[in-house]
């Protein structure tokens, strides 16, 4: 059944419902075992109350779907590093209940929801955004305040406890303003609870007051001069800033990512043995009889035998912080080197005064020889005012700088000692800036990545928690936050050794427990040849940077400033009047009040919708305004992202930008940059493009870019057997073209560009598992007509619907798909049931594909030092399929062939590919020319 008209949609306030079963019931614990299940228990009878009540409801709902939080950390956090930094942690016995609680879900066969780094609160407001829009009706069940900004034009709330509707007139009653006013007063009351600062001394009462006496927020503040009383009118004027942040914390994201549409929750009866095999698993014998009587089944027996196990942490391995050493003088740090050299290990960690490695200063360094036996060095820590750079004296107690890290340098460089650490690329980087080379590494975090590549993430904390049992010391704890925060070089001695010291015990620990695993899990191929190898080549990279030219920067941000005024005299121009053309509010209402246009939806807020896609509509029709208002905001964005802030990136003392790779952090193994983002610079319009002619050679060299073509379709091609897609790429065709010859039936030289866009669509699209929905917003035609052109590739192509059904079958009976290197890329979600169903499976039949191209530019990476090491050249920068390399001109052939060389022959010999791999390369004095 589609949503829409007539369709009524329950969003359920998941993580609500857990903590009030939580503190409703006493604890309770499976007798089997001992797990915790209070929780669950109070959690499953809501649920079964909830079904219950609907199906005698006249008004029951269509669709359903139980929202949680994914995690405790969102991008709010980003926004404002103490967003909930008061919120106590979960109760111990607690935590273990959460994964169940999504257990239980999808045992009664409702949608199961959480997305990565957004609140379930974020996910509801999409979700009902969406509701609205396609016509239908939305109810969401919980009585959080924040959500309370909602209700309206078609979405209502209710309180599942007290059974009591949440409506316009409870909102006002609650804030004292309607819906579209209900952010703006928390965020000028604030919020103890999230720890959002808000105003000081501003309460709800007198917040609205001020919304209703002044109308918005915006205004507000714009004309706290105005406000009579002189302690809040101050209160205003000084906080600001704080306010619009305490905004920006409180306002719901309602365009929340998600990878289903509402089509996908539609309400669907529960499976009774899924269902009452989940009970009976739980051992609820209560549940388990009333469900059974309602399906009119046998209670199954509890089982007799205790139930499995479930998979813990192991005991606590005792950390004594107060052991660890503090190293102050050369006789103690030469007896660890001694020590160090007979265990032929050693686990190494540094203390620094930033996370930006080309301008932190290192302050010590720990070392672990054993499990509990781990020490500190502290070598510039500073009492007084100042800093490292002047004005702070070094406190006592620490040894010679240099003189400690000159005893240190041998045994850190000892080809017959290996170095262990926790992402050891940065530890490598703040060591190389003093001159040691340290050689040869294991790295913990890539040692995880390798064995759980997909299950979770790979930090030293969130690592130690789940496999050592243990948390560490929080940094916060010694550096605080805010504006208050110190760097660690104001640390004292005493206070950061039992912290630096635990790091090096920590890593260790992990690197025992991990490194055994590489043979069992048959990933130590993955590991020993494409993720360790890859650690100095990536930090001689980062550290080598790409010079920035900042008066090309500069002029483009002037002459992007120039470009959105002229966009703006122009948008003034057609409106007839002046407005703030960045004011969402005020286009949409010269655009569908003022101009009448046709498509205007208002939001919760009763502002008009003015996204991209609504512009683009409106463009496509010939209106010229949103055309233009497209080209201000593309600018714009341009400006503020790149031109303005690339210029803030560029090292005072190279000249240049240095990226740094971020290597586990995608399941498939590609990689990504951060601070800045140099694999995200637009290149599909042509002002983006000028961006990446900042991009500079010095005087004398050139850049060079060698990348890979189609390297995904060509891998596609290998692994699904399509003799027809091998045959074409062997024979060097235009693969799109033959793609479009295929399916549609037209010759190759009757070939019209829009048939080729439309191949060149779905081939792409079928590597990312495309709907027939995504396929017809890409190439803007019906959702019929589309999945048409889907169903046809495949009937022309079935080696590829092979190729995904044998891959969704292998990780729902592995929990894993592999790449043609080995590498496992771990499905935990490819058995859920509900909308997370599809976006599992086209994830993991992309895996393999995304996966294997990663490896084969990581292996490509990591041999072409050696092929260009008497060149003089320097790889610089990595962008998914593409090298950049910056060369002296008279070496530009000879580089572009070695690398080359390298780049196609990356598989062998461990993949002998059916279709030959392509490198294209260019060159010139700045990236765009080169690309």
């Amino acid at each position: 059944m589609g949503f829409g008209k007539g369709c009524h949609l329950h969003l359920i306030d998941g993580s609500a419902y857990i903590f009030r079963a939580y503190h409703a019931l006493p604890p309770l614990s499976r007798k089997s075992d001992g797990l915790p299940v209070g929780a669950v228990a109070g959690f499953c009878n809501m649920l079964w109350r909830y079904l219950v009540e609907n199906d005698a409801s006249a008004d029951a709902p269509t669709h359903a779907a139980v929202i949680f939080d994914y995690s405790s950390k969102t991008f709010r956090n980003e926004i404002y590093d103490l967003y909930k930094a008061n919120r106590p942690e979960p109760p111990e016995d607690l935590r273990p209940q959460f994964p169940l609680t999504r257990d239980a879900t999808r045992a009664f066969n409702l949608a199961c929801i959480e997305v990565e780094d957004y609140e379930a609160d974020d996910i509801i407001a999409t979700l009902a955004r969406q509701g609205r829009e396609a016509g239908g009706r939305v109810t969401i069940l919980s009585s959080d305040k924040d959500l309370m900004q909602l209700v309206g034009g078609g979405v209502e709330m209710l309180d599942p406890m007290k059974n009591r509707p949440i409506g316009l007139e409870q909102v006002e009653e609650k804030f004292g303003v309607g819906p579209d006013r209900v952010v703006d007063v928390q965020a000028l009351a604030g919020d103890s609870v999230d720890n959002i600062p808000g105003a000081p001394g501003i309460g709800i009462k007198t917040a609205a007051l001020l919304i209703n006496e002044f109308g918005d927020l915006d205004t507000l503040l714009a004309r706290a001069e105005e406000i009579k009383q002189p302690k809040r009118r101050q209160t205003l004027i000084d906080h600001a800033e704080q306010i619009r942040i305490s905004r920006k914390l409180v306002l719901l994201d309602d365009q929340t990512p998600l990878e289903f549409g509402l089509d996908d929750l539609e309400v669907r009866d529960p499976d009774p043995e899924a269902l009452l095999g989940f009970l009976n698993q739980m051992e609820f014998r209560t549940l388990t009889r009333r469900v059974a009587e309602k399906f009119d089944r046998d209670p199954p027996p509890l089982p007799e035998a205790p139930a499995p196990e479930v998979a813990a942490a192991p005991e606590p391995a005792g950390f004594d912080t107060t052991a660890y050493e503090c190293i102050r003088d050369m006789a103690v740090l030469e007896r660890w080197i001694a020590d160090i050299h007979e265990a032929g290990f050693v686990a190494l960690d540094t203390e620094t005064t930033a996370l930006d490695e080309m301008r932190a200063e290192l302050v010590g360094i720990s070392l672990a020889v054993a499990p509990g036996r781990a020490c500190y060095v502290p070598l510039a820590h500073t009492v007084g005012e100042g800093d490292l750079f002047g004005g702070a004296a070094l406190a006592e107690g620490q040894m010679d700088r240099d003189a400690a890290l000159a005893a240190l340098k041998p045994v850190l460089e000892d080809p017959a000692v290996l170095k262990i650490l926790q992402n050891a690329k940065y530890d490598v980087k703040i060591l190389a800036r003093q001159g040691i080379d340290v050689a040869p590494i294991d790295d913990t975090m890539l040692l995880s990545y390798a064995l759980h590549g997909g299950l979770h993430g790979h930090g030293m904390d969130a690592l130690s928690d789940r496999y050592l049992n243990h948390q560490p010391i929080p940094i916060k704890t010694l550096l605080g936050s805010g504006k208050s925060a110190r760097t660690f070089d104001k640390v004292s001695i005493d206070e950061a050794t039992p912290y630096a010291a635990e790091d090096a015990d920590i890593t260790l620990r992990l690197w025992e427990a991990f490194k055994p695993q590489l043979h069992r899990a048959r990933v130590t191929r993955v590991y020993e040849t494409m993720e360790r190898p890859l650690v100095p080549v990536l930090a001689a990279m980062e550290m080598a940077g790409v010079k920035v030219d900042r008066d090309v920067l500069s002029r483009m941000s002037n002459a992007f400033s120039q470009k959105m005024a002229g966009l703006e005299a122009e948008i003034h121009e057609l409106a007839g009047e002046t407005f703030n053309v960045g004011s969402p509010k005020q286009l949409g209402e010269i655009l569908f009040d003022k101009m009448s246009l046709q498509g205007g939806k208002k939001g919760k807020t009763g502002a008009y919708a003015t996204g991209a896609d609504v512009l683009e509509d409106l463009a496509a029709e010939g209106h010229d305004l949103p055309a233009r208002v497209l080209d201000w905001r593309q600018l714009s964005k341009l400006k503020s992202t790149y031109t303005d802030a690339l210029q803030d990136h560029i090292n005072p003392e190279t000249g240049r930008v240095h990226t740094s790779y971020v290597i586990s952090g995608a399941s498939t193994g590609r990689l990504s940059s951060t601070d800045p983002n140099l694999q995200n610079i637009p290149i599909r319009t042509e002002e983006g493009r000028r961006i990446r002619t900042a991009f500079v050679a010095p005087e004398g060299r050139v850049l060079v870019a060698l990348d890979y073509s189609q390297i995904e379709l060509r891998i596609l091609a290998h692994i699904a057997g399509i003799d027809a897609l091998r045959d074409a790429f062997r024979e060097g065709h235009d693969i799109h073209a033959m793609t479009a010859s295929e399916m549609f039936g037209v010759p190759m030289d009757q070939m019209t560009s829009e048939v080729r866009r439309q191949a060149k669509a779905i081939n792409f699209g079928v590597i990312y598992g495309i709907s027939g929905f995504g396929l017809a917003r890409n190439l803007r035609i019906p959702r019929a007509e589309a999945q048409g052109f889907i169903d046809r590739y495949f009937e022309r192509f079935p080696g590829i619907r092979a190729y995904m059904d044998d891959t969704v079958a292998f990780a729902k009976e592995h929990g894993h798909v592999e790449t043609l290197f080995g590498r496992r890329i771990h499905t935990p979600e490819i058995n859920a049931k509900g909308p997370g169903a599809g976006f599992a499976k086209r994830a993991a039949i992309n895996a393999p594909i995304q996966g294997t191209a990663a490896d084969i530019i990581r292996r490509a990476m990591i041999r072409v030092p050696a092929a260009i090491a008497d060149l003089p050249a320097t790889m610089l920068l990595q962008v998914h399929d593409e090298l950049v390399f910056e060369v002296d001109a008279g070496a530009v052939e000879d580089l572009v062939a070695r690398v080359r060389e390298v780049m196609e022959g990356a598989a062998d010999p461990v993949v002998q590919l059916s279709v030959p791999l392509v490198v294209d390369a260019g060159q010139g004095a700045n990236w765009a020319e080169a690309h």
